[in-house]
């Protein structure tokens, strides 16, 4: 029964996890292989696996003892209630991501017909959010990686949002000279240095993709420059850049902005009460 199925493998996972976080995991799992809540599991005290669901879940419980993220086991996460799909070739959204949305979007919520770039989408999650929330807006998503735009616009098809995908490199001026002018910029670009790469975990270090989060230690505000050049000159009069960054970094790109003559440079905070998001005016 799936009960004795659910107390065996919570067993085997606590000693990694520990108990509150194996048991999410677990219900994570039998939610999205049999579609039963933790009420419905409740409910259904002898609901029983057939050979061939028992050993879906098997293999499923194996990939999480391997530290694999549940998210990348089911291929799926949710974000500003929108079903994303995810896998390694797309980051995991975080809950820090979801914030910067919020903010924008209740910033823009009285405004119609914006002109938004996402710069570096992932998955997409950013900009479908926007898409949802500010419907009127016409919103492009940017990214380097063809795996990325391939699942940005799987998720684009599956919310039925109307995105316009562009392949490209924010680092390479001269293919960025192309691209149209814009009323507000948002980006979550690389920004874990190498030296806080040692400090993570490896459900993070060994699944996600190191492009979208990584950048050395010599030069960590590498795409900061990029963008805000680019900002420079692609941003309207009065427009809005928006980036999340590394805690550590605050001061120096809210000086980098500076810098740069932005106005109305502001370093928010995250849940966690740590310096994570940007906003500027051109």
């Amino acid at each position: 029964m799936l009960k004795d199925v659910k107390t065996h493998y919570h067993r085997e996972l606590t000693g990694l996890y520990g108990k509150e976080e194996a048991l999410s995991l677990l219900n994570l799992l039998i939610q999205h292989f049999f579609g039963l809540s933790r009420v419905d599991q409740a409910l259904q005290n002898d609901f029983r696996l057939t050979e061939t669901e028992l050993l879906k879940f098997h293999f499923a419980v194996k990939e999480l003892k391997k530290e694999k993220p549940v998210q990348y086991i089911v291929g799926e996460t949710y974000f500003y209630g929108l079903p994303i799909k995810v896998n390694p070739s797309v980051l995991i959204p975080r809950p820090e991501t979801e914030q910067l949305t919020e903010l924008i979007i209740e910033k823009n919520k009285n405004r119609n017909g914006l002109r938004v770039l996402d710069i570096g989408t992932g998955s997409g999650c950013i900009a479908l959010a926007l898409k949802k929330f500010l419907p009127e807006s016409k919103i492009t998503a940017l990214d380097i990686s063809q795996q990325a735009l391939e699942t940005a616009k799987l998720n684009s098809e599956i919310n039925g949002l109307s995105i316009n995908f562009v392949q490209s490199d924010i680092l390479d001026k001269k293919a960025m000279e192309s691209m149209e002018t814009f009323d507000l910029i948002v980006s979550n670009p690389p920004y874990v240095t190498e030296t806080d790469k040692n400090r993570m975990k490896k459900n993070v270090t060994d699944y996600e993709p190191s492009t979208a989060l990584f950048v050395k230690n010599d030069d960590p505000l590498i795409f900061y420059h990029a963008i805000a050049d680019f900002a420079l000159q692609k941003l309207n009069d009065q427009g809005q850049l928006w980036l999340e960054i590394n805690e550590l970094f605050g001061n120096k790109i809210h000086q980098l902005l500076a810098k740069k003559g932005f106005r109305n440079i502001n370093v928010r905070k995250d849940l966690f009460g740590k310096d994570r998001f940007v906003s500027c005016m051109k």
